[in-house]
């Protein structure tokens, strides 16, 4: 990193924790800001303000135009709190208001969406004078706020305040793209000339996720391994060949996880706090767990898997080889919700086999964090995995990861040697039940061994998957933005 200053950051992002919340993006939008404060820059973020999210102030309203009308944002704020030299200081979160496009239970799926993110898009630029930020970066994630370094380019370039400022596109899941009806570019403004092949144009449809990676300065995803698979057919959801365009732009950081709420020493949510130290403890997290989903209380490996019931988290491999791991002398705790298939059939099988499986169909914060904390293994068989925390929450708390080798999983879980000790974790590379098999069983037989086992534990624990060297990484990304726009101005 070869910056001599503090920057001023905008990180925006449809979810952010713990204000509204559906999956890792929320995570990382309401962490990374903090370990960016900490670092001594000026970091606020910006998000929609949903009708569960409250605000503790009304700063503005101003007007934003959208498909050729004009609609009020009205500009609030909340905050959250960052420690910073062991004080802690309020990092702004400006919530974009409108009643039409935010008022609702939901975040996504509703009809329309590309107008509703359209408005937050052309609302987050809107504001910048109005509150008199002028960002050096403005961090864009996701789809959902895709068309900010479109906008910036077609309709800002001109304009004094904003010719200084540089993006960076998040891509932390490419399967979700933003793809509407080319009528978008209208309520964008941005004009019907874009809709081509080399613009946003993306098989008959406009893309949000193209114009994030289209016009951002620089992209990154949140695994080096997933920055690699994204530029190839198998992985690249039909834009692999945009990605290898600029692939020189895109690069991977891995996420991290709080430290503070996700440590096992201090963990209110567990049964038994423990550390590195005390890991013999965790043991009792384990019989605690087997007695609250009703398992016999057995010293045997337990194997947990929180997840979304999703065909990208790889369950179809393991509802194929379910059979033969209850046959082994394990046990097997599930919690999730999503595909209604997927919940049928794990409850039809924890029916089966209720001295061996218990299955909870739905959502429990509490009960996840005694899942990291009372098994001994996390099982991860994604399909792709573009960063994935279950393994690194599973590693604080001692619970040795079982995985498929894919994405940031790769990136992640080395595979562990019983001879040399070396490893955190347990994976394969086949998709297939016979590849996830074989891994169980090697877990299982490295677990056998007492003795190894407590030290992968222990090893495992205290691993440093923290924010801070995650925002030390995005500085130097964020670096690479600011440089590429100074070589861009001198060759003008």
């Amino acid at each position: 990193m070869i910056l001599d200053r503090n920057l001023r950051i905008l990180l925006a992002s449809s979810e952010v924790a713990p204000f509204a919340k559906v999956g890792g993006l929320a995570d990382v939008a309401g962490s990374l800001p903090k370990a960016l404060t900490a670092l001594g820059n000026d970091v606020r973020v910006v998000m929609p303000r949903y009708k569960s999210v409250a605000a503790e102030a009304t700063l503005a309203d101003f007007p934003v135009e959208i498909g050729g009308r004009k609609e009020t944002a009205v500009l609030k704020t909340t905050s959250i709190e960052a420690k910073v030299d062991g004080t802690i200081k309020k990092v702004p979160v400006y919530l974009i208001e409108n009643y039409q496009y935010f008022d609702r239970d939901g975040i996504y799926g509703y009809g329309d969406d590309a107008e509703r993110f359209a408005f937050f898009s052309r609302a987050i630029l809107a504001m910048l004078p109005k509150i008199g930020f002028q960002p050096d970066i403005i961090h864009c994630n996701d789809w959902e706020t895709g068309p900010v370094p479109l906008l910036l380019r077609e309709s800002y370039s001109e304009d004094p305040f904003y010719m200084r400022t540089c993006t960076v596109f998040t891509i932390h899941n490419l399967a979700y793209q933003g793809n509407f009806h080319p009528d978008v570019l209208r309520i964008l403004g941005v004009g019907e000339h874009l809709f081509h092949p080399s613009g946003l144009e993306f098989y008959g449809s406009a893309s949000y996720m193209k114009a994030g990676i289209l016009y951002s300065d620089v992209i990154n995803t949140v695994s080096k391994k997933y920055a690699q698979e994204i530029q190839t057919p198998e992985f690249g959801e039909r834009m692999e060949g945009l990605l290898r365009m600029r692939g020189d732009d895109l690069h991977g950081i891995v996420n991290g996880i709080n430290y503070h709420e996700f440590n096992p020493k201090t963990d209110p949510r567990i049964y038994k706090n423990y550390d590195s130290s005390t890991v013999d403890d965790k043991k009792e997290n384990k019989f605690a767990l087997q007695k609250e989903m009703g398992l016999p209380v057995r010293d045997v490996p337990l194997i947990g898997l929180v997840s979304r019931l999703v065909d990208q988290k790889g369950l179809d491999i393991v509802l194929a080889a379910i059979e033969r791991m209850m046959e082994m002398d394990l046990q097997f705790i599930l919690l999730g919700t999503g595909s209604p298939d997927y919940e049928r059939t794990f409850k039809v099988a924890a029916d089966k086999f209720p001295a061996k499986m218990a299955a909870f169909i739905g959502f429990n914060g509490i009960l996840a964090q005694r899942i990291y904390a009372g098994s001994d293994m996390f099982l991860m068989p994604s399909r792709f995995e573009p960063c994935g925390l279950g393994q690194i929450i599973s590693l604080r708390y001692g619970t040795i990861p079982v995985v498929r080798s894919v994405g940031g999983l790769e990136d992640t879980i080395f595979d562990y040697e019983p001879d040399t000790g070396m490893g955190n974790g347990f994976s394969f590379r086949e998709y297939s039940p016979r590849a996830l098999l074989r891994a169980i069983e090697r877990a299982i037989g490295a677990y056998s061994d007492k003795q190894k086992w407590r030290r992968l534990v222990q090893s495992a624990m205290d691993l440093d998957f923290s924010w801070s060297r995650s925002a030390a990484e995005y500085m130097d990304l964020y670096d690479r933005a600011l440089m590429k726009r100074k070589i861009v101005e001198l060759s003008a």
